[in-house]
């Protein structure tokens, strides 16, 4: 029996790490030693999988058009969440990047064989830059429960089912995953048209029926990232938002991408948990003293053993135009904000790293990796624009103690 029993002690060890914190899981299976990344990191009941590509077992991009990558894509993560103890039956938030929105109907067309019914909320946007593998069209994150945990599917009442691959909200426990939410009628999934303010609200509006459903309100989102196809319109979005968050607005990112139809100009997916002991912090400055608040969102919401940061930019006078600076000053003000938490760097499980300037990747891993030095979180690194003008890089995290 002890030989047993140290022999699955060794095939499991080739599969998964474990990191500092009892609680937190490096799943290593698939992954490149050369990334400062993990395919997936497991905590806090919930598994966290990284960007994931349509790689074969050479490291090359599948043969094939976007179908053939869609597969391989899907296929690496379900191997990823097999050695986590789960599957893509467990998937409760996907995030697909795009390379052309013309590939959207022929990626559905595969990923709803993946879930025939019942399917993750998902979130689809355009990315005008190439992937971190310029041959790669699609890009696929995702959250998952493990095998056993609880995935309930939340759909309000009167509305019809989504014309595509993913349901309204998934519901484990006290959290609730939403889809990206556009301007469309839940009732008959008609397109709402208007300017940003009019198809925030509707989108907002459209989010409120699906916490109601769930047994949610505003109060409880503790997570936003806001897609707009145009960044003139940031301050008109924000007017609309804040209307919705007049008090301790979730940790937020905002970025420009196109999405998948011409009609809509904002997308916004969220996060919501159900607990008493949300709290809301503001990073403090680097001399200690107390930060300013952003009336659009806060630099971090925690809640239970979860703290979810907003995405924060690093530019500053001095490090104009210099990717590597701006990354490490970036992730200075995420540990000031992780320390006010009362948070460490080991407990980050998750990001993702917005980045204008795609050809600057290696640039930005350079300054990652002054923080990050092994254990590394799950992270997806896309292309996209952003808000401030001298920004080349914003990064959200998410840690479990």
């Amino acid at each position: 029996m002890r030989v047993l029993s140290v022999l699955a002690f060794v095939v499991t060890a080739v599969t998964m790490t474990l990191a500092q914190s009892s609680s937190r899981q490096i799943i290593t299976t698939g992954g490149n030693p050369s990334l400062p990344f993990s395919p997936a990191v497991k905590a806090g009941g919930l598994i966290y999988v990284a960007g994931t590509l349509g790689t074969g077992a050479n490291g090359s991009i599948a043969k094939g058009d976007i179908k053939a990558q869609t597969k391989q894509t899907l296929d690496n993560i379900a191997a990823t969440l097999k050695a986590a103890g789960s599957s893509l039956a467990n998937a409760t938030s996907v995030m697909v990047y795009l390379r052309s929105a013309s590939d959207f109907p022929a990626v559905n067309e595969v990923y709803s064989t993946y879930w025939p019914k019942d399917p993750p909320a998902r979130t689809t946007v355009v990315l005008a830059q190439p992937l971190a593998n310029a041959d790669a069209q699609v890009e696929i994150s995702m959250v998952a429960v493990p095998d056993g945990g609880q995935r309930a599917v939340v759909h309000p009442s009167g509305w019809t089912k989504s014309p595509n691959p993913y349901s309204y909200g998934i519901k484990t426990g006290n959290t609730l995953f939403l889809s990206g939410l556009v301007s469309r009628s839940g009732k008959d999934n008609s397109v709402v048209k208007g300017d940003i303010t009019a198809q925030t609200k509707t989108v907002l509006d459209n989010g409120a029926a699906i916490l109601k459903e769930a047994g949610m309100t505003f109060a409880d989102v503790v997570s936003a990232r806001v897609f707009v196809t145009d960044d003139s319109t940031f301050q008109a979005m924000n007017t609309a938002y804040r209307t919705y968050f007049p008090a301790m607005p979730p940790a937020r990112a905002t970025v420009k991408t196109a999405l998948t139809s011409p009609d809509y100009v904002v997308e916004i997916t969220m996060v919501a948990v159900k607990d008493p002991s949300r709290t809301a912090f503001t990073t403090p400055n680097a001399d200690g003293s107390p930060g300013t608040a952003n009336p659009n969102l806060s630099s971090a919401i925690r809640v239970g053993n979860r703290l979810y940061l907003a995405g924060m930019l690093g530019n500053t006078p001095a490090n104009k135009g210099d990717v590597k600076a701006q990354t490490g000053e970036a992730l200075a003000r995420i540990g000031r904000t992780l320390k006010a938490a009362g948070f460490e760097w080991s407990q980050v499980v998750d990001g993702v790293v917005y980045l204008p300037d795609m050809s600057k990747f290696q640039d930005m891993n350079a300054g990652y990796r002054e923080t990050f030095t092994k254990d590394f979180p799950a992270r997806a690194t896309v292309g996209t624009g952003l808000m401030g003008a001298d920004g080349l890089v914003e990064i959200m995290f998410t840690a479990v103690k």
